[in-house]
């Protein structure tokens, strides 16, 4: 690439097996999972938000076979985008990173509303004496995070990423500890361990599969670690195995913290309803069943993971941003890098502007209205809804991709194409159930069919330009640079540096 800056090369393959791992970890970003995922979840589906991450956790198992299949064949230092260009064509790859790119944008916008409500939490379990703990307006504190989170990411924030993971390595590990101990307590006095939790019982199978969407976005960017295929020792080995160990791991974290969540908070309608209403879940629960010291450090793990993913989520979009519009889609300013850090500044800046004024406009009509009581735990749920079906699509697009690859490339494990199939089916039901009962044109479902909309019409209208572009998404990142290799899925490690820095 001729931009300023984006001469540099990916260094010597450093990254283990484990290295690799904890880079998927980290860029899923559990706590904020965790602590603002449930609620939403709670409120359409009662006590069976473990039942709903049961079957996401399936999903994303097959998705997963899917990434592990092709980065056997492909040791490409991209997202699903590059992929999927890579098997089923360059228009299909436009799609997908279109797909990415504007995932990553609302997960941008998303993460302010939980920034702003993890740390009301925070404040209310610092201040747990008071009738009437400090309060922050919601907007108030969003405008603040995106501010301080585009001053990072107009600069060289390696060190500030790695401090970042560790907090968040401190969340897993306080929320590992949280769920053992509501366990072996027996959960709420009033209801106690309560297994119905993972059946249909009061659910119909449509409204469990509509609530999917959720533990979709919990699981967003586990496959964090193929983007750096250049990097990892022995990649066609270890990728495939990390991605193994990601998916396993979280898994089981997610489905015992939400089940322990859930039994914890009580299966009844008070219980219910105290969890579908909390700011932060899982701070309320620290506090009830450990203590307040461990409430303060959880809920901080909170805001700092909610944080990452807003900086890491401008970050990744942005470069995208500059990827297309270098390729002419999308105003020529966004395709200038700031020649000290090889930063798309005007990218970033244009997606930290968009979650702003998003903010305010939220802020001043009262809208979203999900159904948490926590405006903007509403802001957080709607939004993240709008990127995770976006991101679903480009999973989806992933499984195909996968399907010809077992078809066409690995015809001795073509019997395996029936997994592939079966994760297609999966998402192509979550988007049904989510869509059949909605009325209102501006539902999270319908925003992310239109969006997705625009650029299927520009693949169909703009073909030599979609493959233009797709091509540049693909680029080996050892001809494109730093910049090829920072397209990665939100978490903060889209800003570690090279291995050879």
């Amino acid at each position: 690439m001729s931009e300023a800056g984006s001469t540099q090369t990916v260094g010597k393959r450093k990254l283990k097996l484990w290295g690799a791992v904890a880079l998927s970890l980290g860029i899923v970003g559990p706590t904020l999972a965790m602590s603002g995922n449930g609620q939403g979840t709670v409120s359409v589906v009662g006590k069976s938000v473990p039942l709903v991450f049961l079957f996401g956790a399936i999903g994303i198992a097959l998705i997963g076979h899917g990434f592990i299949r092709l980065t056997q064949r492909y040791s490409h230092a991209g997202s699903s985008y590059a992929l999927v260009g890579l098997t089923i064509g360059k228009r299909a790859g436009f799609i997908a990173g279109f797909a990415v790119m504007v995932t990553y944008v609302f997960f941008a916008i998303c993460c302010l509303g939980a920034v702003s409500s993890f740390l009301n939490a925070f404040l209310a379990a610092a201040d747990s004496g008071s009738t009437h703990p400090p309060h922050v307006p919601w907007v108030l504190a969003a405008l603040i995070a995106a501010v301080i989170a585009l001053f990072f990411n107009t600069r060289d924030i390696a060190t500030v990423a790695r401090g970042l993971l560790a907090i968040e390595g401190l969340g897993i590990a306080c929320m590992t500890i949280l769920t053992i101990v509501i366990i072996a307590k027996g959960g709420a006095h009033s209801t106690g361990i309560d297994w119905s939790t993972f059946s249909l019982k009061g659910n119909s199978f449509s409204t469990i599969m509509g609530a999917v969407v959720a533990a979709f976005l919990s699981w967003a960017g586990f496959e964090g670690c193929a983007a750096l295929g250049q990097e990892t020792d022995d990649p066609k080995r270890n990728i495939p195995r990390a991605l193994t160990w990601a998916v396993a791991l979280t898994a089981v974290l997610f489905i015992m913290v939400m089940f322990a969540q859930t039994i914890g908070y009580g299966t009844n309608a008070a219980g219910l309803h105290t969890f579908a209403t909390q700011g932060n879940s899982l701070t309320t629960l620290g506090k009830t069943y450990i203590g307040t010291w461990f409430s303060l450090v959880i809920s901080f793990a909170a805001v700092i993971s909610a944080f990452a993913c807003h900086l890491a989520s401008v970050a990744t979009s942005g470069r995208l941003m500059w990827v297309f519009s270098r390729d002419g889609l999308g105003p020529r300013s966004w395709s200038k890098l700031d020649p000290k850090h090889s930063q798309p500044i005007n990218a970033i800046m244009t997606v930290t502007g968009i979650s702003m004024l998003l903010a305010i406009i939220g802020g001043i009509t009262k809208h979203p209205v999900v159904g948490t009581g926590d405006a903007a735990l509403d802001y957080y749920f709607y939004y993240a809804t709008i990127g995770a079906m976006t991101l679903m699509f480009a999973y989806l697009m992933m499984e195909l991709g996968t399907i010809k690859h077992l078809l066409t490339e690995r015809k001795e494990k073509a019997a395996e194409v029936v997994l592939p199939i079966l994760g297609a089916v999966l998402m192509i039901l979550v988007f049904y159930y989510n869509v059949k009962s909605q009325t209102e044109w501006s539902a999270a479902p319908f925003i992310a069919f239109m969006v997705l909309g625009v650029g299927l019409l520009i693949t169909l209208f703009l073909p030599g330009l979609a493959d233009k572009v797709a091509a540049g998404l693909s680029s080996d990142p050892e001809e494109a640079g730093s910049v090829g290799k920072d397209l990665l899925a939100p978490g903060v490690e889209a800003h570690l540096p090279t291995s050879g820095e």
